[in-house]
Protein backbone atom coordinates (compact mmCIF):
# COMPACT_ATOMS: atom_id res chain seq x y z
CA UNK A 1 0.00 0.00 0.00
CA UNK A 2 1.38 3.52 -0.98
CA UNK A 3 0.29 6.39 1.54
CA UNK A 4 -2.22 7.81 -0.27
CA UNK A 5 -3.53 3.85 0.16
CA UNK A 6 -4.00 3.90 3.68
CA UNK A 7 -7.19 4.02 5.38
CA UNK A 8 -7.83 7.73 7.13
CA UNK A 9 -8.92 8.50 10.24
CA UNK A 10 -10.84 11.72 11.55
CA UNK A 11 -9.34 12.93 14.51
CA UNK A 12 -10.46 15.67 17.13
CA UNK A 13 -7.75 18.78 16.38
CA UNK A 14 -7.08 19.22 19.69
CA UNK A 15 -5.81 15.39 20.38
CA UNK A 16 -3.33 17.16 17.30
CA UNK A 17 -1.86 19.76 19.79
CA UNK A 18 -4.12 22.23 18.39
CA UNK A 19 -5.40 24.82 20.61
CA UNK A 20 -8.73 24.82 19.56
CA UNK A 21 -10.21 23.28 22.62
CA UNK A 22 -13.51 25.37 24.05
CA UNK A 23 -10.16 26.85 26.58
CA UNK A 24 -8.10 27.95 23.99
CA UNK A 25 -6.12 25.16 25.00
CA UNK A 26 -4.89 21.50 23.33
CA UNK A 27 -5.09 18.07 24.39
CA UNK A 28 -2.04 16.47 23.95
CA UNK A 29 -0.82 14.74 20.76
CA UNK A 30 -0.33 10.87 21.59
CA UNK A 31 2.50 9.01 20.00
CA UNK A 32 -0.18 6.71 18.03
CA UNK A 33 -1.72 10.02 16.72
CA UNK A 34 1.63 11.38 15.71
CA UNK A 35 2.70 8.20 13.77
CA UNK A 36 -0.71 8.18 11.46
CA UNK A 37 -0.04 11.78 10.85
CA UNK A 38 3.68 10.95 9.50
CA UNK A 39 2.09 7.93 7.65
CA UNK A 40 -0.78 10.50 5.99
CA UNK A 41 -3.58 8.82 7.37
CA UNK A 42 -4.84 12.12 9.87
CA UNK A 43 -7.73 14.17 8.71
CA UNK A 44 -7.43 17.05 11.57
CA UNK A 45 -11.43 18.61 12.63
CA UNK A 46 -12.51 20.43 15.42
CA UNK A 47 -16.40 20.61 14.86
CA UNK A 48 -16.83 23.51 17.35
CA UNK A 49 -14.35 25.78 15.24
CA UNK A 50 -15.30 24.13 12.10
CA UNK A 51 -19.12 25.18 12.83
CA UNK A 52 -17.88 28.70 13.75
CA UNK A 53 -17.30 29.01 17.27
CA UNK A 54 -14.08 31.19 18.60
CA UNK A 55 -11.37 30.27 20.38
CA UNK A 56 -11.75 30.33 23.62
CA UNK A 57 -15.62 29.78 24.16
CA UNK A 58 -17.70 29.63 27.15
CA UNK A 59 -18.13 26.07 27.77
CA UNK A 60 -21.34 24.16 26.19
CA UNK A 61 -23.21 21.16 27.35
CA UNK A 62 -26.83 19.60 26.07
CA UNK A 63 -29.22 19.76 29.27
CA UNK A 64 -31.43 16.60 29.98
CA UNK A 65 -30.20 15.18 26.08
CA UNK A 66 -27.38 13.45 24.27
CA UNK A 67 -25.95 14.51 20.62
CA UNK A 68 -28.69 12.54 18.95
CA UNK A 69 -31.12 14.45 20.37
CA UNK A 70 -29.69 17.52 19.32
CA UNK A 71 -29.26 15.86 15.38
CA UNK A 72 -33.20 15.23 15.83
CA UNK A 73 -34.49 18.40 16.92
CA UNK A 74 -35.08 17.87 20.70
CA UNK A 75 -32.56 18.89 22.74
CA UNK A 76 -30.11 22.19 22.63
CA UNK A 77 -26.41 22.78 22.91
CA UNK A 78 -26.77 26.08 25.29
CA UNK A 79 -23.03 27.76 26.94
CA UNK A 80 -22.74 28.35 30.69
CA UNK A 81 -24.26 31.62 29.91
CA UNK A 82 -27.52 30.09 28.52
CA UNK A 83 -26.68 30.84 24.83
CA UNK A 84 -27.79 28.66 22.13
CA UNK A 85 -25.31 26.69 20.31
CA UNK A 86 -26.75 24.46 19.03
CA UNK A 87 -26.96 25.69 14.77
CA UNK A 88 -23.08 25.65 15.30
CA UNK A 89 -23.00 22.23 16.92
CA UNK A 90 -24.78 20.52 13.80
CA UNK A 91 -22.91 23.34 11.37
CA UNK A 92 -19.68 21.42 12.63
CA UNK A 93 -20.92 17.99 12.42
CA UNK A 94 -22.46 18.56 8.83
CA UNK A 95 -18.47 19.90 8.26
CA UNK A 96 -17.43 16.37 9.74
CA UNK A 97 -19.81 14.33 8.18
CA UNK A 98 -18.71 15.66 4.56
CA UNK A 99 -14.64 14.60 5.40
CA UNK A 100 -15.88 11.43 6.11
CA UNK A 101 -17.78 10.70 2.51
CA UNK A 102 -15.14 13.05 0.82
CA UNK A 103 -12.18 10.69 2.36
CA UNK A 104 -13.75 7.54 2.81
CA UNK A 105 -13.07 7.68 6.81
CA UNK A 106 -14.63 4.67 8.17
CA UNK A 107 -12.77 5.61 11.71
CA UNK A 108 -12.79 8.85 14.14
CA UNK A 109 -11.05 9.32 17.25
CA UNK A 110 -12.52 12.23 18.84
CA UNK A 111 -11.92 14.21 22.29
CA UNK A 112 -13.54 12.22 25.18
CA UNK A 113 -16.64 14.12 26.83
CA UNK A 114 -17.16 17.03 24.24
CA UNK A 115 -20.15 17.94 23.33
CA UNK A 116 -19.64 17.85 19.67
CA UNK A 117 -17.02 14.43 19.69
CA UNK A 118 -17.83 12.55 22.97
CA UNK A 119 -18.29 8.44 22.51
CA UNK A 120 -19.38 7.35 25.68
CA UNK A 121 -19.72 10.21 28.18
CA UNK A 122 -20.76 13.77 28.14
CA UNK A 123 -21.61 16.74 30.38
CA UNK A 124 -25.71 16.06 32.33
CA UNK A 125 -26.11 19.98 31.10
CA UNK A 126 -25.59 21.56 34.05
CA UNK A 127 -22.23 22.74 34.10
CA UNK A 128 -21.45 20.57 37.36
CA UNK A 129 -18.89 18.53 36.05
CA UNK A 130 -21.01 15.16 36.31
CA UNK A 131 -21.01 12.93 33.49
CA UNK A 132 -23.61 10.61 32.33
CA UNK A 133 -23.73 8.25 29.37
CA UNK A 134 -24.07 9.43 26.11
CA UNK A 135 -22.78 11.07 22.96
CA UNK A 136 -22.07 13.68 21.48
CA UNK A 137 -23.57 15.85 18.11
CA UNK A 138 -20.88 14.98 15.96
CA UNK A 139 -20.68 11.54 17.41
CA UNK A 140 -24.01 10.37 16.92
CA UNK A 141 -24.10 12.07 13.16
CA UNK A 142 -20.84 10.11 12.32
CA UNK A 143 -22.06 6.88 13.85
CA UNK A 144 -25.19 7.32 11.55
CA UNK A 145 -22.97 7.17 8.78
CA UNK A 146 -21.18 3.87 10.04
CA UNK A 147 -17.95 5.50 11.26
CA UNK A 148 -16.63 3.86 14.33
CA UNK A 149 -15.82 6.58 17.18
CA UNK A 150 -12.95 6.31 19.61
CA UNK A 151 -11.78 8.23 22.19
CA UNK A 152 -8.18 9.24 22.82
CA UNK A 153 -8.58 6.57 25.76
CA UNK A 154 -9.21 4.04 23.12
CA UNK A 155 -6.28 4.41 20.33
CA UNK A 156 -5.45 0.58 20.69
CA UNK A 157 -9.08 -0.35 19.43
CA UNK A 158 -9.05 2.18 17.19
CA UNK A 159 -5.57 0.95 15.38
CA UNK A 160 -6.93 -2.79 15.18
CA UNK A 161 -10.66 -1.01 13.56
CA UNK A 162 -8.46 1.01 11.10
CA UNK A 163 -5.92 -2.58 10.24
CA UNK A 164 -9.13 -4.13 9.21
CA UNK A 165 -9.88 -1.25 6.61
CA UNK A 166 -9.45 -1.71 3.02
CA UNK A 167 -7.43 0.39 0.92
CA UNK A 168 -8.64 3.12 0.03
CA UNK A 169 -9.02 3.84 -4.00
Amino acid sequence: MTRSDLPKVLVSACLLGQPVRYDGRASGHPDLLQQWQAEGRVVPLCPEVAGGLPTPRPPAEIPGGQGAQVLDGGAQVLTVNGEDVTPQFLAGAQQALALVRRHGIRVAVLKAGSPSCGNRLTYDGTFSGVKVPGEGVTTALLRREGVQVFSEGELEQAQQALARLPAWP
